[in-house]
């Protein structure tokens, strides 16, 4: 009999999610997926996380956030496989339907898992969709799988406080104007300030409407900051986030805001996003519940992403 002790982190990794991507030299290309998974057998972390397969999400929870008239879009348009689901970002392929379905549907078994106590924390490779808005396509993003998950743990799991933090170089807007009238999402985003960078949103006067007015965080970071800067904004994150006491906490780590990527401006190093998964981990322990899964959201270096996500995958494991 086996006394191994069954990994407490969860990776939901496969063909299916690695398939979302676009074609002919684009940014966000399906080689990302692969990337990951060969640094994490290069560091050694393969064997000490337990692996799932992803699944596609029904249209019924898809729904729990898109409007069904974007959803049947999107549906109708990837089938021809001809033009864009947004302005020229975003091009439409032949299953590509299928493969945003099955970004969406990692994220739900990650969440899953988690709340089921068969994992502590979790980490989704291609997942962290923050653009796509309730009803549009945006920034590579076809469905916001992190809209979602916050929907969904709402609505099956009766949660009632859960953060959303990100710290991708670009505003996580897609989730930010999906809940910015929601007083009860926590919501905290250091990013390239929107005046140099796309989506040119999340400035820090953006703290949520009507009710939810003072209710969230956006923290600019000026182009060339670093992680001195992005540290001293995470004690504002720590801080509003302890005074929250989320059940649930959804990090979405993106990782163009290392130094050296192509598209954005930002030079933090991956131990930056280390500190902030361990920290992540530390408070959801604190709040008593443990619950955390991390999304790889952007990045367009390719060896920045595979430091990048494997760094935070290290940092889960050790502070599990």
């Amino acid at each position: 009999m086996s006394t191994t002790p069954i990994p407490n982190v969860l990776v939901v990794a496969g063909e299916q999610i690695a398939r979302y991507g676009f074609p002919e030299g684009h940014p966000f290309g399906p080689d990302r997926h692969g990337v990951f998974i060969r640094e994490m057998r290069n560091a050694g972390m393969h064997e000490r996380v337990r692996w799932a397969d992803p699944r596609s999400a029904t249209t019924g929870e898809l729904t729990a956030f898109h409007d069904a008239a974007f959803v049947e879009f999107v549906r109708q348009q990837t089938a021809t496989g001809s033009g864009f689901l947004d302005g020229g970002d975003t091009p439409a392929w032949a299953g590509l339907f299928e493969a945003a379905s099955h970004v969406v549907g990692a994220t739900l078994v990650a969440l899953d898992e988690v709340m089921a106590g068969r994992a502590r924390r979790a980490f989704v490779p291609i997942a962290g969709l923050h653009h796509a808005a309730r009803g549009k396509a945006a920034g590579f993003c076809v469905f916001n799988d992190c809209g979602v998950a916050i929907e969904l743990l709402r609505r099956q799991y009766g949660l009632g406080k859960i953060a959303y933090v990100d710290i991708d170089a670009h505003h996580g807007d897609g989730v930010f104007y999906g809940f910015e009238s929601d007083p009860w999402l926590l919501f905290a985003d250091t990013h390239e300030d929107g005046r140099y960078l796309y989506p040119g949103t999340g400035s820090a006067q953006e703290t949520g409407k009507g009710d939810a007015k003072g209710t969230k965080l956006n923290i600019p970071l000026p182009p060339g900051a670093g992680d001195a800067e992005f540290l001293g904004a995470w004690e504002q994150i720590e801080a509003y986030l302890r005074a929250g006491e989320p059940e649930f906490i959804l990090f979405q780590c993106g990782a163009d805001s290392i130094e050296g990527d192509p598209l954005t401006h930002l030079r933090l190093s991956p131990a930056a996003h280390a500190h902030a998964a361990g920290r992540l981990c530390a408070l959801a322990d604190e709040f008593g519940h443990g619950r955390v899964v991390a999304t790889g959201g952007g990045g367009y270096n390719r060896d920045n992403v595979g430091r990048t996500w494997t760094a935070v995958v290290k940092a889960l494991v050790a502070a599990t």
